[in-house]
């Protein structure tokens, strides 16, 4: 989680109004290769969700954005619910990452939530995958939060 370079908005050039959803950028992971999107029935050109060589499952594109927000509570409310399904230890880190899913029925969406090893007040969230339904909470201070969200820079 750490080896990806940041960038650091200084607030003062970014206003709430310019900082939307779509300016974040998607991070290149190789299993979100741009194959498995363009319907190519050749197997040998599509990533297999799960992996592994006989993996039967359908191939699938994977979306994946970090966020990094300095803030004191871990989780931040971003409008969904969500169940924590595991935590684990990560070498070379003080804080544990703690793994997610997305309550609604039929939504796969997961995000992984750590505090920066080099920065404890920074907060790292991972999210895998797109919503299949709209927000579930409404937030009043979302404005606020945007503000705060730092991103990674794609490699």
């Amino acid at each position: 989680m750490e080896n990806y370079p940041i960038i650091f908005s200084d607030g003062s050039s970014a206003s709430p109004s310019s900082l939307t959803m779509a300016n974040h950028h998607r991070l290149n992971y190789p299993e979100a290769d741009d194959n498995a999107t363009k319907g190519d029935s050749d197997a040998k050109d599509q990533v297999k969700v799960g992996g592994k060589k006989g993996d039967k499952k359908e191939a699938m594109k994977k979306h994946k954005y970090a966020f990094q927000t300095r803030s004191q509570v871990d989780i931040l409310d971003d409008g969904y619910r969500w169940r924590k399904y595991g935590q684990k230890t990560v070498k070379n880190s003080k804080f544990p990452r703690s793994y997610y899913r997305c309550t609604h029925k039929e939504c796969n969406v997961k995000k992984q939530v750590q505090r920066s090893s080099k920065d404890d007040e920074i907060v790292v969230t991972t999210y895998e995958g797109m919503h299949s339904h709209p927000v579930e909470k409404f937030i009043e201070n979302f404005d606020h939060i945007l503000q705060q969200i730092q991103t990674y820079n794609p490699y």
